[in-house]
């Protein structure tokens, strides 16, 4: 596989799992977008791809498949990788703050702050007023600040009085 093929398909799943919250349901999703892209001749960019899959987790939701949020299984950072007890937040917190998110809350936090896609851009790629966006990443920010106990905006609030 190429090194640009690698990266395109690594990209599609982690937006996959940003969308569903699960691994092999992401490298489904991955999957069975990558194989509807090669049977239409359609073209292999990141942007294209993305749209595929949102379009496939949006199908299977509507016929009623909802997919259903699991853990992610525990697994070994890579060497380069400072262990889970010297980062900030610990990954369990993490998973269970997104778990707690919606999926188009989660697809809209992944490509914003992941993919740093801009409001406009997430506006033309979803088909959404870029004010709605703006809206529902706010509250999509809320809920993980609240699933995660952040204190941090009461203190900076405590400062500024």
């Amino acid at each position: 596989m190429s090194p640009a093929l690698d990266a395109l398909l690594q990209r599609g799943f982690r937006y996959a799992l940003a969308l569903c919250h699960d691994a092999t349901q992401a490298e489904d999703l991955v999957q069975d977008a990558y194989l509807s892209i090669l049977k239409r001749g359609a073209p292999q960019a990141a942007p294209y791809l993305i749209t595929v899959i949102r379009n496939r987790f949006i199908d299977h939701y509507r016929r009623g498949k909802r997919l259903t949020m699991h853990a992610l299984p525990e697994h070994e950072p890579p060497a380069d990788e400072p262990p889970f007890s010297d980062r900030v937040l610990d990954r369990d917190v993490l998973d269970t703050a997104l778990g707690s998110l919606g999926p188009a809350e989660r697809e809209l936090i992944y490509l914003a702050y992941v993919e740093d896609y801009t409001a406009q851009e997430l506006s033309d790629m979803t088909g959404r007023p870029r004010n709605t966006i703006l809206s529902l990443l706010h509250r999509a920010r809320h809920k993980l600040r609240a699933a995660i106990g952040d204190d941090t905006q009461h203190a900076r609030k405590e400062a500024q009085s």
